[in-house]
């Protein structure tokens, strides 16, 4: 079956199709809600109520774009709701006083992280970095997107982003000297 025909199926109500678009779907968009929220439960919620949103909201879909495009933003802002709810989005301030302690030192070619260990790490920061690194990196948001979704200015998207990034590389990199220890 197309994903075209897929759609249309679903669009109809048919409860064998729902099945098998969600289990299409479900691992990857699992995925994108667990980059905003830390315990696999809230994720696996998020996803739910996602996917009871987007068949709900089925019968609007144009078939302009991508389809998984589609779903994806539906799930993001599903998850940044359940990170409201769930989690503060405090952004935070404290973790680098001065911009020079942003520098660390840059990870080898020769060694690798598994996904599962950078998502570990991404989970691992604060709300306020995880939410606009997400957003920008994985997810293409511009700025500006990002600030009207979070309801902050664009200077606090980039200076979220910013260091975010230096305290991924950190990590990473501590990670990655942790690894060759071993």
């Amino acid at each position: 079956m197309t994903e075209a025909d897929l759609i249309a199926a679903c669009q109809r109500g048919e409860p064998r199709a729902q099945r098998q678009l969600y289990e299409r779907l479900a691992g990857l968009m699992l995925t994108v809600c667990r980059r905003y929220l830390k315990r696999r439960e809230d994720a696996e919620e998020a996803l739910l109520l996602g996917f009871a949103q987007m068949f709900r909201a089925l019968p609007t879909y144009r078939g302009e774009g991508s389809f998984e495009g589609w779903v994806r933003r539906i799930m993001v802002n599903r998850a940044l709701m359940e990170l409201r709810r769930r989690e503060p989005l405090t952004l935070s301030f404290d973790d680098f006083a001065q911009p020079e302690n942003l520098a660390s030192t840059p990870a080898t070619a020769d060694t690798q992280l598994q996904a599962d260990d950078l998502l570990a790490l991404l989970a691992e920061l604060p709300a306020g970095y995880r939410t606009v690194f997400n957003l920008y990196a994985l997810e293409g948001y511009g700025h500006q997107e990002i600030a009207a979704l979070l309801g902050i200015s664009e200077g606090t998207s980039k200076s979220q982003l910013s260091k975010a990034r230096a305290l991924l590389q950190r990590r990473v990199t501590h990670q990655l000297i942790i690894n060759n220890e071993q």
